[in-house]
Order: structure tokens, then sequence, then C-alpha cells
């Protein structure tokens, strides 16, 4: 019974988030709501990689504006609007960090290659979103919520209505394909 009655808040959740992004795409002023719900989660992920407090700011707005203008064409695949919104970050992110290496010409050597190392990672994160959102709708929901709303396996299995051990399996599954296909992306 306690399982229904998780399944069915998540299925609210999902309703209601799903509505304020149908709202926004109808029009475009409703969009402060998801920014509202989003702002803290973006801003936080893209400060903690750059480092840099303006920077942040700047590419989340950049985010945000991005995501604004590209709302349309957001189509709606059961997974919650900030794993799209993290992917636009982590493709932000990947492009500021090409800019400031093309910007800053000699320079220090262990700068270069941390930044290039930064920038490696960043590009490899947004690789990876790309490879989550193709997978297949119970494992991006698994995936998701473990690595990035940091959910445990009991409380994923109450949102889906399964076992645990399904739930472990959904997870098994998913990190092995997205394995191969990182390690494909590197060859």
């Amino acid at each position: 019974m306690a399982v229904r009655r998780a399944a069915a808040k998540v299925l609210q959740v999902d309703a209601g988030e799903r509505l304020l992004v149908e709202a926004a795409q109808k029009d475009p002023a409703k969009f402060a709501d998801l920014y509202e719900v989003y702002f803290a989660r973006i801003y936080a992920f893209i400060a903690r990689r750059s480092g840099d407090r303006n920077a942040a700011e700047d590419l989340t707005s950049e985010v945000f504006h991005k995501a604004l203008a590209n709302l349309r064409s957001y189509q709606w695949r059961g997974v919650p609007f900030g794993a799209w919104l993290l992917r636009i970050a982590a493709n932000a992110l990947a492009d500021h960090f090409k800019r400031a290496a093309r910007e800053v010409p000699g320079g220090d050597d262990h700068a270069d290659t941390s930044r290039k190392a930064e920038q490696e990672e960043l590009e490899s994160c947004a690789r990876l979103f790309r490879l989550v959102d193709q997978l297949p709708a119970d494992q991006r929901h698994v995936v998701f919520g473990r690595f990035v709303e940091q959910r445990s396996i009991r409380e994923i299995a109450q949102q889906l209505g399964r076992s645990e051990g399904a739930v472990k399996q959904l997870q098994l599954r998913a990190l092995q394909k997205l394995r191969v296909q990182m390690e494909r992306a590197r060859a």
C-alpha cells in the first residue's frame, strides 16, 4: 500500500512539473516558475565545476537563456526537466573552458594542463548526459534518481513501484551500458 502511495506521489510531482513545462511552452512568461524551481541546483552545479562566482553567474544565465530559447523543442520523456537543464549546463561549461583555453596565450604549463583536464572532464560529463538521455525510461529514471537527486535504492523502488532488487538490477544494467558507450566514445 505504501508503495502505491509513493508511486502516486511521484506521478503527481512529475505531472506537476510536466504541467509547468507545458504552460511555459505555451506562454514563455511562465518560464519564471521553472527558473525558480531549478535556479539553485543549476547554479550550484556550475559553481562547483567552474570555481569562479562571476563565471558561474554568467553561465547560469546562459543556461536558462538557452533553455527558454529552446523550450518549444523540449519533449517530455519521463525524465525530470532538471536533467535537460543539467545537460545544457554541462555543455555550457565545456564551451566555457574551450573558450578560456583559446584565450590564454602561452601561460603556465601547469595551469594549461589543469584547464585541459577540467575541459576533458566537462566534455565527458556532457557526453554522459547525452548517453543517459538515450537509456530506456526506467534505467534513465534510476540513474537520475541515484546520481543527480542522490536518492536511495529504497526511495527509487517506492517511486517506481518495484522491488529494491529490481532497481539495483536496472542501475547495474544502465551503468554497464553507459560504461561501454563511454569507452566506445573514447576510442
